[in-house]
């Protein structure tokens, strides 16, 4: 069923999910601003969405032959190692005393980037759904 959506919205499906796991790491951080010896992680969106987007693995269904079997698309637990995969520590720009590399204002301007991106990337996942339900219901 991950494949007839990701097939369905494109892009968009494997970009929302990898920009949902950017946040959580992003309010992870944040959360752990105090914790000692806290290393700060992040995703490198862009490597994630190219893995994401050029899965190989899975074959598409039997009966479909091979010239109309479209690009593979990527399931939501291949998006969660694609995830982990691409995570990175942020380099620190004053790390505390205790190990920490949390920088809070830092994290705070990522973290309101990254909501945005999201919400662009939701606005582009409802217009296409918005123009299926047109196409299905013709109104």
């Amino acid at each position: 069923m991950a494949d007839v959506t990701s097939s369905i919205f494109g892009i968009h499906a494997h970009a929302l999910a990898l920009r949902q796991q950017r946040l959580d790491l992003i309010a992870s951080n944040i959360a752990n601003a105090d914790t000692p010896g806290y290393k700060a992680v992040d995703l490198d969106f862009a490597t994630a969405l190219r893995q994401a987007t050029g899965a190989a693995g899975a074959a598409p269904l039997a009966d479909t032959p091979p010239e109309m079997a479209g690009p593979r698309v990527a399931t939501l637990a291949e998006l969660d190692e694609i995830g982990r995969r691409a995570r990175f520590e942020r380099d620190a720009l004053q790390p505390a005393l205790d190990g920490n590399t949390v920088d809070s204002q830092l994290e705070h301007a990522a973290f309101a980037k990254a909501a945005l991106e999201y919400r662009v990337t939701l606005n582009l996942f409802e217009g296409r759904a918005r123009a299926l339900m047109l196409a299905i219901t013709g109104q």
